[in-house]
């Protein structure tokens, strides 16, 4: 199942979230191939952005706040925006 849509950044990743498994994932654009994954503490039911801090790194960012499956209760106050730096 998919709960939001990826974001692809010009240097060839797409990130994705959007999944019942609580995984960030980051996949090479050209060839789909999975470089990269990270488990939240929640699932990440939203599409991902990424930015340039003032420090001129870019970073990659999601909200994870959604339940992980139907018998998984999704906790309250454990939302949280996570944020990683790309290299």
């Amino acid at each position: 199942m998919n709960f939001g849509g990826p974001i692809t950044t010009a240097g060839g990743l797409g990130f994705i979230g959007a999944s019942n498994d609580r995984r960030f994932r980051a996949f090479d654009s050209r060839t789909g191939k999975e470089l990269w994954a990270t488990k939240l503490d929640m699932s990440a039911h939203a599409v991902p952005i990424t930015y340039q801090g003032r420090n001129g790194k870019q970073y990659v960012a999601i909200t994870a706040a959604g339940a992980s499956a139907i018998d998984d209760p999704q906790p309250t106050g454990n939302e949280a925006l996570v944020v990683f730096a790309l290299p």
